[in-house]
């Protein structure tokens, strides 16, 4: 079983910057498309963007122009770079490996992006 490991949450202001790292155990994750989605209090989980194991990206209309998802296939780990952070991009963020565009691995702890002034 893959496990999933994220961190780069922290507290930003609004437009400010971070970027998040997902690591994953075995080796698999070369194989996989990625994923990173997002939960806010009370809300479901929503897709923010993929990338496939090409490399081709795909975003969420939110993310489109802000956020750029990249991979690396030697360290098994998938970015999330975010910029020009809004107060709605506040959640906890988690990554997953995609097929037919499910997750398909358990879910890790997320890590924790708060926007606020």
């Amino acid at each position: 079983q893959v496990q999933l490991v994220e961190s780069g949450g922290g507290l930003v202001q609004p437009g400010g910057s971070l970027r998040l790292s997902c690591t994953a155990s075995g080796g698999i994750f070369r194989i996989y498309a990625a994923a990173w989605y997002r939960q806010a209090p009370g809300k479901q989980r929503d897709l923010v963007a993929t990338i496939s194991n090409s490399g081709t990206t795909k975003y969420a209309d939110s993310a489109k122009g802000r956020f750029t998802i990249a991979r690396d296939n030697d360290k098994n780990t998938v970015y999330l770079q975010m910029n020009s952070l809004k107060l709605k991009d506040t959640a906890d963020y988690y990554c997953n490996l995609n097929a037919l565009g499910r997750p398909v691995s358990s879910w890790g702890q997320g890590t924790q992006v708060t926007v606020s002034s």
